[in-house]
């Protein structure tokens, strides 16, 4: 009985030291590069703090009361879930209807594809600076194509009422290629037979796709508005190359404010504000979406 106490403890030291040995790396670089920056995000936002100077000066809550105070903050939460819904919006609904065209049988559908994929593996920043020439409206090709309509062109980077809308078209153009890759998947994937039996039943084209191919893609959708919105939240270089976050802040989005308090304005403490709040936002919205959205998902 002893040797099999032995043996067992033997066992179970091997399958510790096992463990150890696989995860154990895994879990310290986690904790070092995921949890330890959450901590001392969350302090910062208790400091004040410029970055520079070795002291570090504890102000409680202050920094939260201050930037609360701020009336540009307000317009900078207004813009960050104006950017991240309408973002959202069209980059799933144009993605949708862009991939149930592209699954038909139609010529050169695979080099339509690759074309709409094709921005999503670009840099953000490159392709900000292609669309500022595009936007300009004394030579860009948006004003030549508005000008074939008898339209002018507006100031769209330069026009607080225009700049927020052309950031998101250039956002959605980027990761639109994205959703019908991911879409085209999911719509390949429901059974022929569903549709087979839809017809035989009388269903028209609307009613196929209401009742069959809805369901069918509700787990991509899922997926794609969860991850949509959390990228949505961190999105960065397209405006910080196109506006900078103006004109008078029409485009400065959450985390936008992060950079600018943070590594333009050297004040640690509101910067760790924002990110705190960035944080519990996106936190939020995925616990929202997980707790009431996922029931909507049909899994087959």
């Amino acid at each position: 009985m002893l040797n099999r106490s032995r043996s067992i403890s033997a066992s179970e030291y091997r399958e510790w030291l096992l463990f150890i040995l696989l995860v154990g790396p895994n879990l310290l670089l986690f904790g070092v590069f995921t949890f330890w920056p959450l901590i001392y995000n969350a302090y910062l936002s208790f400091v004040q703090w410029d970055m520079i100077s070795p002291v570090k000066v504890w102000v409680g809550p202050s920094n939260y009361r201050a930037m609360f105070a701020d009336p540009s903050f307000k317009q900078v939460l207004f813009n960050t879930f104006y950017f991240t819904g309408v973002s959202v919006l069209l980059t799933t609904v144009l993605g949708l209807g862009a991939a149930l065209l592209l699954n038909q049988p139609l010529r050169g559908r695979n080099g339509v594809r690759a074309v709409l994929f094709a921005p999503t593996v670009l840099s953000g920043a490159a392709i900000g600076i292609v669309w500022i020439y595009i936007f300009d409206p004394r030579y860009g090709l948006l004003d030549a194509m508005l000008g074939w309509f008898g339209a002018n062109s507006p100031a769209w980077l330069t026009n607080p009422r225009w700049a927020m809308p052309a950031v998101i078209i250039v956002y959605v153009w980027k990761n639109i290629g994205y959703s019908v890759v991911i879409f085209l998947a999911g719509l390949q994937g429901i059974p022929r037979e569903l549709y087979e039996a839809a017809r035989v039943d009388g269903a028209s084209a609307w009613q196929r796709f209401r009742y069959v191919t809805l369901p069918g893609l509700s787990p991509v959708m899922f997926f794609l508005v969860l991850t949509g919105f959390l990228s949505s939240f961190q999105a960065f270089d397209i405006i910080k190359t196109m506006t900078d976050g103006g004109p008078v802040d029409a485009t400065n989005t959450l985390i936008y404010y992060l950079y600018e308090q943070g590594f333009i304005g050297f004040n640690a403490g509101r910067a760790g504000v924002a990110a705190v709040l960035l944080f519990g936002m996106m936190l939020a919205f995925t616990m929202v979406q997980m707790r009431y959205t996922e029931r909507r998902v049909t899994y087959a």
